[in-house]
């Protein structure tokens, strides 16, 4: 499917932890997604706890501008949303230049872009403009700053939402073999690379593994999207059962702009997750870094102190647009969307389709008598190595593990483990949840 059209209908909106354009968004993607997703909308009330934090208040905005003490209009957040900080409280003041100045933000690096700033915690008022527009603002006269919004708490209003749906394998999901997680998030208003663009990603990922099913006994794979951090952490509260269940997960974001493709390590490091992910990335251009190296998202939900599931990012950081009016759909390449997905969707489908072969037998096998020798004339890498796949049945080792340690392809050596399976010579035992379920 074509993604930037899809990115183009998030964009606009006002996105922020809880708004109307937020769930807007939510909308676009729900219908976005494959129907054999079934991808809901979950709401949760404002103020109930939610470990250690509590959720958020919805904001309403009215309407918000700026204009000196003869009325004329400055700033206007009709224009942009992105002129008023985000979560501002409400105002209406006539405030001199000095008492003005502070509560203005503008960019050093893009004069002539608005920034993006957000307040979400530690409440107070501002207004955002471009720098070029900041230095012709007359320093003598008074202005009037307005502000009309409200922070709702009660759930009629809409409450604070996100969106999750799951794909299983064919033949319907195998509980012991777990989940995965694909994480992105919907919020920040008038930003396209940040992050409409992993979003639309996402969902290109969920379409390829819904048009082809993972083989059965594969993991099921969730598709989450919401407000960054808190909307995880939201999710995960309201679901601590499903933490058990999870594997493994991707962050995706940024994903639009042109530049090299990055990932971010798990918190673990050297985890399956990360080998796996430098063997997808092995013979493509790429940046590596380490686990919530900047930029730090929902992978320190997922990956961090009492949930623990492996989590990497996939992003193109760094871009100069960031946080700015300038990042827009004219930085957005198809191309680069696309390459983002199709490095997510080999990630998964080996991540996914992984396990550790245990076997039923004893001695060495009869392969020849049993229709599972390897003629070296038709394979001579995998004839060379068939006696060190057989010896690593102990089921310590993964499927990717033995491939790794006989230097072949994952899915040669897994379609020739698959055939000891299939002749019931070998039980597959997933791959065991390091998540924190204390």
């Amino acid at each position: 499917m074509q993604l930037k059209p899809l990115l183009e209908k998030i964009y606009p909106l006002h996105r922020t932890l809880a708004s109307d354009g937020t769930d807007e968004a939510l909308g676009i993607v729900r219908e976005a997604m494959p129907s054999a997703a079934e991808f809901t909308v979950e709401t949760y009330t404002p103020g109930a706890p939610i470990w250690s934090w509590q959720v958020p208040e919805r904001y309403l905005v009215h309407e918000a501008y700026l204009e000196t003490e003869q009325g004329q209009r400055v700033i206007d957040f009709a224009d942009n949303p992105l002129h008023l900080v985000s979560y501002s409280l409400p105002v209406d003041k006539t405030l001199t230049w000095d008492e003005l100045e502070p509560h203005l933000f503008y960019s050093d690096e893009r004069p002539g872009a608005i920034p993006w700033n957000y307040n979400y915690y530690q409440r107070d008022w501002g207004f955002c403009l471009a720098k070029d527009v900041f230095e012709t603002l007359p320093q003598d006269i008074r202005y009037r700053a307005v502000i009309r919004s409200e922070f709702l708490t009660d759930p009629k209003d809409g409450g604070f939402r996100v969106g999750a749906g799951v794909l299983h394998p064919e033949g319907g999901p195998v509980p012991e073999a777990g989940e995965f997680l694909i994480s992105s998030h919907i919020c920040h208003p008038m930003q396209a690379n940040d992050d409409a663009a992993g979003v639309v990603t996402a969902v290109e990922v969920a379409h390829r593994l819904a048009e082809k099913p993972l083989p059965p006994g594969s993991m099921s794979v969730r598709f989450w999207c919401g407000p960054e951090t808190i909307g995880t952490i939201a999710y995960l509260a309201h679901h601590e059962d499903l933490i058990r269940r999870l594997k493994g997960g991707i962050f995706v974001e940024m994903t639009g702009n042109e530049n090299t493709i990055a990932w971010h390590h798990t918190r673990q490091h050297n985890h399956l997750l990360d080998r796996i992910t430098a063997h997808v990335l092995r013979d493509t251009e790429h940046v590596e870094r380490d686990f919530a190296d900047f930029p730090p998202n929902d992978e320190r939900v997922i990956n961090g102190p009492g949930v623990n599931v492996p989590c990497i990012s996939v992003n193109r950081w760094p871009y100069s647009e960031y946080h700015t009016t300038d990042d827009n759909p004219d930085i957005i390449h198809e191309s680069m969307l696309q390459g983002a997905a199709d490095v997510i969707e080999q990630i998964i489908r080996i991540c996914a389709t992984n396990y550790r072969p245990k076997r039923n037998f004893r001695g060495p096998l009869f392969l020849s008598g049993n229709d599972l020798w390897v003629d070296w004339q038709e394979n001579f890498a995998l004839n060379r190595s068939y006696e060190k796949i057989m010896m690593s049945f102990e089921g310590g080792n993964s499927v990717f593990d033995i491939a790794e340690e006989v230097g072949l392809d994952y899915w040669m050596v897994r379609e020739y483990v698959e055939k000891f399976r299939v002749k019931g010579f070998i039980e597959a035992l997933p791959v065991p949840s390091e998540a924190d379920t204390e």
